[in-house]
């Protein structure tokens, strides 16, 4: 499975980072291409999505507490909608339930 996302949390500093480096690593440990995950924080916008990127992947998942911006370049891909928590806490849980939900559509 060929995962990109944006995070994104309300303070813009620890769960914004958390939830990617949840999400890559998770990614890594279920055997799934690497995942690119782009954040949106008090920094700004790092780890930036390309068009490749996001051309290519099977889901997009949105970990994020906050609106996140650039969403229209997603139009067309199947967009998981989740909190931080969610991607920090039971990252394997949401990875998993994804795939089982892309395998049954």
């Amino acid at each position: 499975m060929k995962i990109v996302g944006v995070t994104a949390c309300t303070v813009g500093i620890a769960h914004t980072y958390m939830a990617r480096e949840k999400l890559i690593e998770t990614a890594k440990e279920l055997g799934y291409e690497p995942a690119y995950i782009e954040t949106q924080g008090t920094a700004g916008v790092e780890n930036k999505l390309t068009d490749e990127q996001i051309k290519n992947a099977d889901v997009v998942i949105l970990a994020a507490d906050v609106a996140t911006t650039g969403n229209e370049r997603f139009a067309g891909k199947p967009v998981v909608k989740v909190p931080t928590n969610t991607a920090i806490q039971t990252p394997k849980s949401l990875l998993e339930t994804i795939e089982k939900k892309l395998n049954t559509n």
